[in-house]
């Protein structure tokens, strides 16, 4: 019995040393400043920097593989912390973009040629004649950019449009990639002016699919700065490098530019439109 018990512990003391030798000559050496690195990410593992996740990224920078502001949702602020860690120095900024669904045509406004009783997903709702809506670029309202946000900054308006806080998107680019339709865009931050249309078909179609959609009338175009607002397939596009007005708003006889970043409904509690180019069409 004795004899047995000290077999077992000497092959559990060989069993250790190999183990202990093993993990010497197999030890891989980890960077310090990985470890670092990943603490000052925002630790979203969102994917927005392309990558699986923080991890996988702290150690790209850390091998020099990627730049010190590759986290889009970090920012500058984490750029210039990472920066330091690298023992290098940042002094970029691009400005901050966010999120926006360019279209305003919510139930009230917008026309359907059918009612979607489906899988509650807008990729699912997408597959049946391209959605319920009769404008076949329109949101579908059915809140899958907003179920993939990580930070929670869409939110779904009772009257079946999605919003997003421009306060709470850190720029993850995920709903974009989500959206089945394509009209989520990133903008910059602190702009005011938007048109809240993504439609490229003729005016006609576009009235009588959606109270608010653009007729490429180009009266816009004529009041903003020479290139601010441009047409392109039936389109107004707004070029965001350029300022333009608030009052640009006012001339819109369709009420689809809006001021603010929000919903069309807060937007016009913020900055009415002219009631004159609201009627002048």
């Amino acid at each position: 019995m004795i004899a047995a018990v000290i077999i077992l512990a000497s092959l559990a003391l060989l069993a250790s040393l190999g183990l202990a030798l093993a993990a010497r000559l197999f030890a891989v050496e980890v960077d310090p400043r990985v470890e670092a690195i990943e603490e000052a990410l925002p630790g979203a593992n969102c994917g927005a920097c392309g990558l699986p996740g923080c991890s996988e990224l702290a150690k790209r920078i850390a091998e020099g593989k990627a730049d010190v502001d590759a986290c889009p949702v970090g920012g500058a602020d984490v750029a210039r912390h990472i920066a330091e860690i690298m023992g290098s120095s940042f002094e970029g900024g691009a400005s901050r973009m966010v999120a926006l669904v360019l279209c305003g045509g919510d139930d009230t406004v917008a026309a359907r040629r059918f009612y979607y009783n489906g899988v509650y997903d807008c990729n699912s709702a997408a597959l049946l004649f391209g959605g319920d809506k009769t404008c076949s670029y329109g949101c579908l309202g059915l809140g899958t950019c907003a179920g993939v946000c990580p930070f929670g900054a869409i939110d779904m308006l009772p009257s079946g449009l999605a919003v997003v806080d421009p306060e709470k998107c850190t720029g993850c680019t995920k709903c974009v990639s989500a959206c089945p339709k394509g009209i989520i865009k990133m903008v910059p931050y602190g702009k005011r002016v938007h048109i809240l249309c993504s439609s490229h078909d003729k005016g006609g179609r576009v009235r009588k699919a959606c109270k608010v959609g653009c007729i490429a009338c180009q009266k816009c175009v004529k009041e903003a700065q020479e290139g601010a607002i441009t047409i392109e397939g039936n389109l107004a596009v707004v070029d965001y490098r350029k300022d333009i007005p608030d009052e640009v708003a006012g001339v819109c006889p369709m009420n689809t530019i809006v001021v603010g970043v929000l919903s069309r409904e807060k937007a016009a509690e913020e900055a009415p439109r002219a009631a004159a180019g609201g009627e002048g069409s």
